[in-house]
């Protein structure tokens, strides 16, 4: 027993509702949020293994934009899901400026323009083998002739209209080249959000089936998605790209990763977001569908656990629903 009690009762500040707010430490709100859409051609569908996300057309893709500026979101992050035809060996398709993310950007930006657009640079959703770059004979992924096209993606997006271009392919030197070319090109305030810790992990995969890829993957990432046992790597992960101009940082998956995400903060004191990724979202689905889990309740414990740990921001699908929760 603490010498101070009774003259201190920690319970005594919890003891009603208002108390507890008033002295919360960390406090979640819909601008923390990133919301993250998958588009398509055609006609919009729900994705099986992400109960209650779709991908959406383009005109969908713009009412979910106006539905996260109206709920306080203030960004969209975009995935494109590239028709087989248009997938190659070298992901062509991601330098075509009227390709599906470029004409999702420009929609959004004509119709909802007081909302930030965040896109994902990398060749994953372009190629015909699922790897995030140009693959040799070997199946290893080449860095330099990857990180080439990175940044003419980047560029193309950034003409489109994104405001935040975030390079999550792990090629070493990309963020440096690809803040080089946007300066050059008069793009200065568009921002860099990169992957800068990114694991190879196993909770990745509805989103590879929301992007078209599953199947598609010979091999794995490992060779450049970082091992799930690293710590200290992050950190050095995170120095570069600091050191080559990004504005803002990424640590992926969320959840498990919460002690990368506060050695980051403490490390370098720059703005850190984390990816509540597809398996976490979809854990939390199952546990409610099994009938043992709260949804509200798993949702807003989990994004308070991110901001706890020290982000800035969390892109989660479920940002429209946590939104809601926030504002009721």
């Amino acid at each position: 027993m603490s010498a101070a009690y009774p003259a201190l009762r920690l319970r005594r500040t919890r003891a009603s509702g208002w108390s507890r707010r008033l002295h919360a430490e960390t406090v979640l709100t819909p601008a923390d949020l990133i919301w993250p859409l998958f588009v398509t051609e055609g006609e919009g569908e729900p994705i099986a293994a992400l109960p209650g996300v779709s991908r959406w057309n383009l005109n969908g893709i713009v009412d979910r934009a106006r539905e996260a500026r109206d709920l306080g979101i203030p960004v969209v992050a975009l995935f494109p899901n590239t028709p087989p035809a248009l997938r190659s060996e070298d992901g062509a398709e991601a330098l075509n400026p009227d390709n599906l993310m470029c004409r999702a950007i420009r929609a959004i930006k004509d119709a909802v323009p007081d909302i930030g657009v965040l896109t994902d640079v990398a060749l994953d959703p372009y190629t015909a083998h699922g790897h995030d770059g140009i693959v040799d004979v070997n199946g290893y992924v080449l860095n330099d002739a990857t990180a080439d096209i990175l940044v003419r993606q980047a560029i193309v997006q950034a003409e489109a209209g994104s405001d935040i271009v975030a390079p999550s392919d792990m090629m070493d030197g990309r963020v440096g080249a690809i803040r080089d070319a946007l300066e050059g090109a008069g793009h200065v305030n568009v921002q860099i959000m990169a992957y800068a810790a990114k694991y190879a992990s196993a909770f990745y995969g509805p989103f590879r089936d929301a992007v078209g890829s599953r199947g598609l993957l010979k091999g794995d990432k490992k060779t450049y998605q970082m091992d799930p046992a690293n710590s200290e790597e992050a950190l050095r992960e995170v120095a570069l790209d600091v050191a080559e101009g990004a504005d803002s940082v990424m640590v992926k998956p969320g959840l498990p990763y919460l002690d990368i995400i506060t050695r980051v903060k403490a490390a370098f004191e720059v703005p850190v977001f984390a990816y509540q990724v597809s398996g976490e979202y979809a854990l939390i689905e199952a546990g409610v569908a099994a009938g043992v889990a709260d949804r509200d309740a798993l949702v807003l414990e989990t994004l308070l656990a991110f901001k706890r740990a020290g982000c800035s921001g969390v892109l989660t699908y479920h940002a429209a629903h946590a939104a809601r929760l926030l504002g009721a």
